[in-house]
C-alpha cells in the first residue's frame, strides 16, 4: 500500500440522472470515482463524466454482486467505499474514512450506519436503523459475492469488522410507485436465486413470514413511534414478503396452460 494511501468511491447504476449529481456532489474529495452502468438511457453517463467519474458500461446484467466484482475490477485506487446513487456521505461520515484510512487496522472492513428518508421523513426504528453496511475495505482484502441480490462483502478468514463515525443518508423510494417497481424486481431476483438452488415456495408461508415481518417491524422493533410513514413502511415490507414466496410458488408449483 502506497505512503498515502488512495481512495475511490465505486458505483453501479443505471438511470440515475435524478440522483447521481447530488451523490457524487458528497464525493469530490476521494480520489477516484469508479461507475459501473448496466445501460442507462438518460443522462447518467454525461453527469458522471462531468464529476470526473471514470465510467464503465456492462449492459448484460449478471447480478448485482457479480457487477459490484466488475465494478471492483476498474478500481486503481488502496481502498473502496461503495456507495449507491441514492446516497449522500455526511461531513462526520468523511472525517471517519478519512481517519481510517490514514491510519487504518490490520484485516478490517469497516461497516458503515445508514440512515433512510421514506415518504417525507428518516425512518430511526423499524429495525431500519441503525443500518449497518459493509461498504469501505481495502481493495486489495476482499470483495463481493456472485449473489443476484442481497450481494454480501466477503469476510476474509482472520478479518474483523469495526463501525465508522457518522451516517450514510439513503433517499431510497421517490413515491410508492418506485418503491413498488424495486420491490417487485427484488422479489423476482430472490425467488429465481431460490429456484435456482432447488427452493420450492408457498403462498402459506408467504402469508406466515408477511405477517411475522409486520409484527416483528411494527411492535418488536417500535415501527409505531416513525409515525404513519412507519405503519406504511411496515405494511409494504409484509407485502413485498409475500410476494417473494408468491413469485416463487408461481415458479416452481404452476404450470403453463395446457395445448
Amino acid at each position: 500500500m502506497s505512503q498515502h494511501p488512495t481512495l475511490a468511491a465505486v458505483l453501479i447504476v443505471k438511470n440515475e440522472a435524478d440522483n447521481l449529481a447530488e451523490c457524487l456532489a458528497t464525493l469530490d474529495w476521494v480520489d477516484e470515482i469508479v461507475i459501473m452502468d448496466s445501460g442507462s438511457t438518460d443522462q447518467t453517463r454525461a453527469i458522471a463524466e462531468a464529476a470526473g467519474a471514470r465510467f464503465f458500461v456492462n449492459a448484460s446484467w449478471p447480478g448485482f454482486g457479480r457487477q459490484r466484482q466488475l465494478a471492483q475490477e476498474k478500481v486503481q485506487s488502496d481502498w473502496i467505499l461503495w456507495v449507491d446513487a441514492d446516497e449522500r456521505v455526511t461531513p462526520e461520515l468523511r472525517a471517519s474514512i478519512e481517519a481510517v484510512i490514514t491510519k487504518p487496522a490490520e484485516n478490517t472492513v469497516y461497516a458503515i450506519t445508514r440512515l433512510s428518508w421514506v415518504f417525507g421523513r428518516f425512518i430511526r426504528h423499524c429495525g431500519w436503523y441503525p443500518d449497518r453496511v459493509l461498504r469501505l475495505y481495502p481493495r486489495r482484502l476482499t470483495g463481493y459475492n456472485d449473489a443476484l441480490v442481497h450481494e454480501k462483502v466477503e469476510l476474509p478468514t482472520g478479518s474483523r469488522i469495526a463501525r465508522l463515525d457518522g451516517d450514510l443518508l439513503h433517499y431510497t423510494y421517490r413515491d410508492l410507485q418506485h418503491y413498488l417497481v424495486k420491490s417487485a424486481g427484488y422479489a423476482a431476483a430472490w425467488a429465481e436465486q431460490r429456484q435456482q438452488k432447488g427452493k420450492k415456495g408457498s403462498l402459506l408461508q408467504g402469508l406466515l413470514h408477511g405477517a411475522g415481518c409486520f409484527l416483528k417491524m411494527y411492535l418488536l422493533k417500535a415501527g409505531f413511534l416513525d409515525g404513519r410513514q412507519g405503519l406504511l413502511l411496515c405494511l409494504l415490507s409484509a407485502h413485498s414478503t409475500f410476494v417473494k414466496y408468491a413469485d416463487l410458488w408461481i415458479r416452481t408449483e404452476t404450470s403453463g396452460p395446457r395445448e
